[in-house]
């Protein structure tokens, strides 16, 4: 049975902030053109986008010390919105957790979602997903020196886990152990592996590299990745021109280098940077 504790009211503390974070990989357009009616032509005529990522995942979303988030996922937000015209002053940036994603995607909270969201068929039953625009894997964070001599899921039977509720890790990793401890944020999971409350923290490895990174020398990545976990950018379903647009865009980005200078400048200060992926244009 999955157990979960500190299960914070995700959809009621969520926060927000403007952005004042440096400069996007890409240049905002100057008075771009979209069909009118459009999700495009709206957002590009108000000059204002709202993007819903995470604020507590270092390389891809993390909070910075002005309160404003920064990685990877961010710049992918604002290469979007510089696409849309909008300046990344303009970008509202409101934190997302695994377990609020599609509610705020369906609700219009959001008008994307950018927050290490891998795309998968049930998500994509209520929203529906750019992308993808970078792959990565499920793994495991153990303490410095890896004392439980952990060398995959497999040894994982009957121990205890920490990760999120209503990620993918979390199913994924019930597969293997019936003690999955869930809670909102990962680095809630730290205390619980620091205790040894739990004995691993699972989620993808970009994730865990960036919290490995974080708090140096207390943590490793087994690095033997089990899954695939394609990122997507989430929208609300059934908006076939916006989703056709973001692929423009990643697509775009690609070819011309700004999605590897957007990697360069955020993950890459710590990870390889890895081979952009085909998007999906279902």
């Amino acid at each position: 049975m999955i157990s979960a504790i500190a299960l914070a009211s995700a959809l009621a503390l969520s926060g927000c902030t403007d952005s004042g974070a440096g400069p996007s990989a890409a240049p905002v357009e100057k008075a771009p053109e979209f069909d009118a009616g459009s999700t495009m032509a709206k957002l590009s005529d108000a000059g204002k986008i709202t993007i819903g990522t995470k604020f507590d995942q270092p390389l891809f979303g993390l909070k910075g010390p002005d309160g404003t988030p920064e990685g990877f996922d961010v710049e992918m937000g604002k290469l979007i919105a510089a696409k849309l015209g909008i300046k990344p002053e303009n970008i509202e940036w409101e934190e997302t957790v695994s377990a609020n994603r599609e509610p705020f995607i369906q609700n219009g909270q959001v008008d994307l979602v950018v927050a290490t969201y891998t795309i998968n068929d049930t998500r994509k039953e209520v929203i529906d997903f750019a992308g993808p625009y970078y792959e990565a894997g499920q793994d495991l964070l153990v303490l410095a020196g890896n004392p439980d001599k952990i060398t995959g899921p497999e040894d994982l039977t009957g121990k205890p886990v920490c990760t999120v509720s209503g990620s993918t890790s979390e199913k994924n990793i019930a597969a293997y152990t019936d003690k999955v401890i869930a809670t909102d944020t990962y680095s809630n999971c730290l205390g619980p592996l620091r205790s040894g409350e739990v004995v691993a923290v699972t989620t993808d490895n970009v994730i865990l590299a960036g919290l490995a990174d974080q708090n140096e020398g207390e943590f490793e990545v087994i690095d033997k990745p089990f899954t695939k976990e394609p990122y997507g950018i989430g929208l609300k379903k059934g908006d076939d021109e916006f989703r056709t647009f973001i692929n423009d865009v990643l697509e775009e980005s690609f070819e011309d280098g700004s999605w590897a200078a957007a990697w360069d400048a955020t993950a890459g200060k710590v990870l390889e940077t890895p081979t952009p992926p085909a998007v999906d244009r279902y």
